[in-house]
């Protein structure tokens, strides 16, 4: 591997800012933990209230969370869309969503006076799609499709970083069935799959009943990342099991066995919904199908939607301290930082290229870490000054060249901030022990 092709830190863009009193993001503007520290660790960078750029070590991390869920959603049949974000207000008028909508709902004029809105969700053209290309047979189904774009919603007070924004990215599938058995089925096999999901970030989920609010359908839940700045109240009960969120419930008692005495309340961040919708939009829209009988009927249809960006930002909420980032092992932009020694030391002069030839050696024999490992090549720094930087942006696994790598058998510093343990180990075992470590 030629050297120009490694990942350095001193060719990364990534803007650090001290927030402050002083500084352009005021501490009351800076809400949450996670926020906090992606704008101070140049993860993200704020645009405007309630929208931010992505800057590449947030981008990089984002777009591990996209092959998860592209995997995910592949592996049950999904195919991957992209529908427009302009969307004519006739389809919402016509599913009858438009005036239930409210004021989040982002709305505009174009130059003949035809009226538009920036579409948060696609069930309208979804089923317009289906309805333009006309009755497919009922052999063709069911059809699972999903986009993974930015969707809008007019935010009164955006808050939390990217966990409540007016542009957020989203995953959002909608399933086209034949009758309610099968997408019940269907209902079923997708959150199975966003169960999965979830368990792959290793964080703590929590499945709950939900509201259908404006969505309409019959059934629907809801996926919690449990932390205390969570704006939903999420009831659990210890006799029966039950679990919802306290919208669906009255004067926090248990709707399902009648116990008040054995729930608890607890706060999460929504990070996903799905929705069982039967032929709400389906029959508005005249999205149709030809049964075995020859007859025209609507599709029945699900929803489910994946808040990804709130996902990422609500990750870091919950495993990070308040000085340090942390990362779930698969969504951190890099798992392994190598630090050489500093420029002119005597271990400077006697280890040159090695870090160079760990770092390939651990590209290739460890599958997971190809385009993962990073040099920190900023040489005028010292050793402890890039150490402190790399526990703040939380790569997982650091690994120091000093002194104890002049040594007859060559050791590396390896500290592992997920145990946070410090070890002494030679190549061999270096590589072994961060193989069998990272998820």
């Amino acid at each position: 591997m030629s050297m120009n092709v490694r990942h350095r830190i001193s060719k990364i863009f990534q803007p650090s800012t001290v927030i402050s009193k002083t500084s352009n993001l005021t501490r009351p503007d800076v809400s949450s933990k996670s926020q906090r520290l992606m704008l101070e660790l140049g993860i993200i960078q704020q645009a405007n209230p309630g929208c931010f750029h992505f800057l590449p070590l947030g981008l990089k991390s984002f777009n591990k969370l996209v092959k998860i869920v592209d995997r995910a959603m592949f592996n049950i049949g999904g195919q991957k869309v992209l529908f427009p974000t302009l969307i004519n207000s006739k389809m919402w008028k016509r599913s009858g969503r438009l005036e239930a909508a409210g004021p989040e709902l982002f709305q505009l004029n174009d130059r003949h006076k035809n009226r538009y809105i920036l579409s948060p969700t696609h069930e309208e053209a979804a089923s317009d799609l289906l309805s333009a290309i006309g009755p497919i047979s009922y052999k063709n189904f069911p059809l699972r499709l999903y986009q993974i774009s930015s969707k809008f919603r007019d935010e009164i007070k955006p808050k939390f970083g990217l966990m409540r924004c007016r542009e957020f990215i989203m995953k959002d599938m909608y399933s086209f069935d034949v009758d309610v058995e099968s997408s019940i089925k269907t209902y079923e096999g997708v959150c199975d799959s966003y169960e999965k999901i979830f368990r792959s970030l290793n964080v703590n989920i929590v499945k709950v009943l939900g509201s259908s609010g404006t969505m309409g359908g019959n059934l629907s839940h809801e996926y919690h990342i449990k932390a205390p700045i969570g704006e939903d109240n999420l009831l659990s009960c210890n006799k029966c099991d039950y679990l919802a969120n306290v919208e669906l419930c009255q004067n926090q008692m248990c709707p399902n066995c009648g116990e008040d005495s054995k729930i608890n309340i607890q706060n999460g961040i929504e990070v996903g919904h799905t929705f069982l919708l039967g032929d709400k939009y389906s029959r508005s829209l005249e999205a149709n199908f030809i049964s075995s009988s020859g007859e025209l009927k609507p599709f029945q249809m699900g929803s489910y939607g994946l808040g990804l960006s709130r996902i990422l930002a609500a990750s870091i909420e919950v495993l990070s301290s308040e000085t340090e980032m942390r990362w779930p092992d698969s969504l951190a932009p890099f798992n392994v930082v190598i630090i050489p020694p500093k420029a002119g030391s005597k271990e400077d002069a006697a280890t040159k290229n090695f870090a160079e030839t760990l770092y390939d050696q651990l590209e290739v024999q460890i599958h997971q870490l190809q385009d993962n490992v990073l040099l920190d090549d900023r040489s005028s720094l010292t050793l402890g000054r890039r150490l402190i930087d790399a526990k703040r942006v939380g790569y997982r696994f650091v690994i120091i060249i000093n002194k104890r790598t002049l040594e007859p058998v060559p050791l590396y510093e390896l500290n592992d901030l997920k145990k946070d343990v410090q070890l002494l180990l030679n190549e061999t075992a270096l590589i072994d022990y961060i193989r069998q470590n990272l998820l």
